[in-house]
C-alpha cells in the first residue's frame, strides 16, 4: 500500500465485570506487588498498583511526608474509574499516620470503596485467627519498633517477645534471604504464644509462610499475607488458597 488506506473495524464494547483491587506501594518496596501477583494470580480479579512517593530512611518524619500524596496518588489508579478496595501498603506508615486518616484522604479519590491496610489487615486476622498473645518480627530501626509496640498494645494484642533486623532501608529489607528469615524466627520463643506477627510490606516471607509455620507448629500472620487476605475477603472471594499460611485458609 503506498497511500495511507484505513479498514475501519467493529469493536464491542464490554465492561469486564472482575472486581479491581487497587494498591499504594511505596516507592522503594521491591515487594507488596509481588506477593498480590503470586497469591492472587488465578482469581478472578484485576489488580493495578500505582507508588507513592517514599524517602528512606525509615522514620517517623519521612512517613507523615506520604500523606500529602496520597490522595493523588489513589486517584490515579484508573483515573475516573470504580475501585473496589483500596490497600495503602505500608505497615509502619499506617502507624505513624494513623489509619483513619488514610482512609479518609483514600475515600476522597475513590468514593465508596473498601480500604484497608497492612496493620489494620493484620488485626482482623488476629481476631479470626484467635491470636491474643503474639510474639513480633520486624525488620524496622528501634524508634519505629515502638510505634508498632505501643499500636498493638493499644489495640489490646499482648506482646510476648519483639525481634528486630534493625535496618533503615526498604532495599536492605527486600534482600534479607527467605531462609534466613526462617534461622533467625528459630531464635524466637513460641511456645507461650498464640502465633507470630511478621510486620512490614518489604519483608520477602510470604513464599516460606507455610514451611515456617510448619516447622515451628505456630500460625504467622504477615503483613502482606493479611493485607490481601482483607482485600479478597471485602471483596467476597472467600477461596481458599494454599501455599501462603493458614490465614488464607480461612
Amino acid at each position: 500500500m503506498k497511500e495511507f488506506n484505513q479498514i475501519n473495524l467493529t469493536p464491542i464494547i464490554e465492561n469486564t465485570p472482575n472486581p479491581r483491587i487497587g494498591v499504594v506501594a511505596l516507592s522503594t518496596d521491591f515487594t507488596i506487588e509481588q506477593d498480590f501477583r503470586k497469591i492472587c494470580h488465578m482469581l478472578p480479579i484485576d489488580i493495578f498498583v500505582n507508588r507513592i512517593p517514599f524517602e528512606n530512611p525509615l522514620n517517623q518524619e519521612n512517613y507523615l511526608k506520604m500523606i500529602n500524596h496520597l490522595e493523588e496518588v489513589v486517584g490515579n489508579i484508573l483515573p475516573g474509574e470504580k475501585i473496589d478496595v483500596v490497600a495503602y501498603g505500608c505497615t509502619s506508615g499506617t502507624v505513624a499516620i494513623g489509619d483513619e486518616k488514610i482512609s479518609l484522604k483514600i475515600q476522597k479519590a475513590k468514593p465508596n470503596c473498601y480500604t484497608t491496610t497492612p496493620i489494620t489487615a493484620s488485626l482482623k486476622a488476629f481476631e479470626k485467627l484467635n491470636m491474643k498473645k503474639i510474639a513480633v518480627l520486624t525488620p524496622y530501626p528501634k524508634r519505629v519498633n515502638e510505634t508498632i509496640f505501643n499500636y498493638l498494645i493499644n489495640n489490646n494484642i499482648e506482646i510476648e517477645s519483639f525481634s528486630s533486623f534493625n535496618l533503615n532501608y526498604d532495599s536492605e529489607i527486600a534482600q534479607i534471604k527467605p531462609e534466613n528469615i526462617i534461622d533467625q524466627i528459630s531464635e524466637i520463643n513460641l511456645d507461650d504464644v498464640d502465633g507470630l506477627f511478621v510486620s512490614c510490606t518489604a519483608l520477602k516471607i510470604v513464599d516460606v509462610l507455610d514451611k515456617a509455620e510448619q516447622k515451628f507448629q505456630t500460625t504467622i500472620v504477615s503483613s502482606n499475607q493479611a493485607i490481601i487476605w482483607d482485600c479478597l475477603r471485602m471483596i467476597k472471594i472467600n477461596t481458599n488458597i494454599k501455599g501462603f499460611g493458614k490465614l488464607l485458609l480461612n
